[in-house]
């Protein structure tokens, strides 16, 4: 690590079993899109892709999970899947992973108190 207090590790935890996972930088590219999905781009030795693939193994897309980028703070995410990628010029030990994640997404609080809008009254009383 450099003169920086930034990690050189992006670090992943389960919020249930708490399980966490470090991946080095320098094998990842981060993309974001405008929907507040993010693109996790792994090309790594395949011994460290198969330890991506068996964190995630049996992880349903209802778990949620921390993110934190080289140490600069838990960001609360979705898992939305572990997809293949491809790329022709890997070397031949290596393997391209992409891992898909959204980030938390909490309503307005206008719309968390809401307030009953049905109308619906049962015709019939049960004594």
């Amino acid at each position: 690590m450099a003169d920086t207090d930034i990690s050189d590790y992006i670090t992943l935890k389960k919020t249930k079993s708490g399980d966490t996972l470090s991946i080095e930088q320098k094998y990842v590219k981060v993309r974001s899109n405008t929907n507040k999905v993010l693109a996790i781009h792994y090309k790594a030795p395949m011994y460290l892709t198969a330890e991506l693939e068996m964190y995630f193994d049996n992880f349903s897309t209802i778990d949620k999970l921390n993110l934190n980028i080289g140490d600069t703070g838990w960001i609360g995410v979705n898992y939305r899947g572990l997809i293949d990628g491809k790329a022709n010029d890997l070397p031949e030990d290596y393997d391209y992973k992409i891992l898909m994640l959204e980030e938390h997404k909490c309503p307005k609080p206008e719309y968390r108190a809401v307030k009953r809008s049905s109308t619906f009254k049962p015709r019939f009383t049960v004594e």
